[in-house]
């Protein structure tokens, strides 16, 4: 493996400030990361990161060199043509960034696409940038698809070696073997070369894991901030909830019904599951429920059918 810090260059003016911010704190930053392309139901790690983004201020300590990273023709970047010429090349770009929360605290983000390549090296990059810039606390996250309805609060499943930081959610796996991610290894790797690391897996309604879901989002801000003790607002966020829920009651009220019922059935699943005293294994008690594959279909083919109607 060549050289990880070969994979990123840092930028003064950022580096300075990051310095000039972490005088005031007691411990290092928080460092919140989250990459593009792998599973993210309901956009939900990716609708906390452009928030952050865009309430943050941010100002770029890092770049990570996509060139050897990510495979443009997988993901090919977007260019414009203007009349007889190119005139723009929209570049992919995996940063480290400085933000601040509303206190003025700062923290990191790292985010962009995940890379397609040298995901070891890249991880090894992470730990080498976790070691120079002071981070304390590294958190990921993102959302996965789960037989659960959206007219029910939205769970949450948090993994990592600081579960300390997240007590009091209730443990819906046991052993599971699944397709491996960039953002899975680095916290990995983070763990294994002893940082502290935490992760949030937040459920979304499988039915709408292809829509933005600001619920999932609002519920990754509330845990990162109990955990690292970041003031993360997430009103604009919070907004679209009402909004969101009120499309989906209008869309469900016109389709034929199979999946008002399916939802009607996971409501009292996850109301039996809710009340139980023994929560060792909840999947397994959500066995009779349709499949991801079964409601997906269904809900993409009622949204058809109802965008004909219209």
């Amino acid at each position: 493996m060549r050289d990880p810090q070969e994979l990123y260059e840092l930028e003064p003016h950022g580096v300075a400030a990051l310095e000039a911010a972490r005088a005031g704190l007691v411990d290092g930053p928080v460092l919140l990361y989250q990459f593009d392309g792998f599973m993210d139901a309901g956009e939900a790690g990716g609708q906390v990161m452009a928030h952050l983004q865009e309430q943050g201020s941010p100002l770029v300590v890092a770049r990570f060199d996509h060139d050897r990273l990510v495979d443009y023709r997988a993901r090919r970047p977007a260019m414009t043509f203007d009349q007889e010429s190119w005139v723009s090349y929209d570049p992919p770009e995996l940063l480290v960034q400085l933000v601040q929360d509303a206190t003025g605290t700062p923290f990191l983000l790292l985010t962009g696409p995940e890379p397609d390549v040298e995901w070891e090296a890249f991880a090894a990059a992470v730990a080498n940038l976790v070691d120079e810039l002071g981070v304390r606390l590294a958190v990921d996250f993102h959302g996965i698809p789960m037989g659960v309805p959206h007219t029910r609060p939205v769970g949450l499943t948090p993994h990592g070696n600081r579960l300390d930081l997240a007590p009091g959610y209730p443990r819906w796996f046991e052993r599971a073997q699944v397709p491996g991610s960039a953002q899975a290894l680095v916290e990995y790797r983070l763990a294994e070369a002893g940082h502290d690391v935490l992760g949030f897996a937040v459920h979304v309604p499988h039915y709408v894991a292809r829509s933005p879901y600001p619920a999932a989002a609002v519920t990754i801000l509330e845990a990162v901030q109990a955990a690292t003790g970041l003031v993360l607002p997430g009103n604009e966020l919070r907004q679209r909830i009402a909004e969101v829920h009120a499309d989906i009651e209008e869309q469900l009220s016109h389709g034929d019904g199979e999946l008002s019922s399916a939802i009607r059935g996971m409501e009292g699943q996850y109301d039996a599951v809710a009340g139980a005293e023994s929560r060792e294994s909840l999947l397994a008690q959500a066995a009779d429920l349709p499949s991801a594959e079964e409601l997906g279909r269904q809900f993409e083919q009622f949204l058809a059918e109802h965008e004909q109607g219209e």
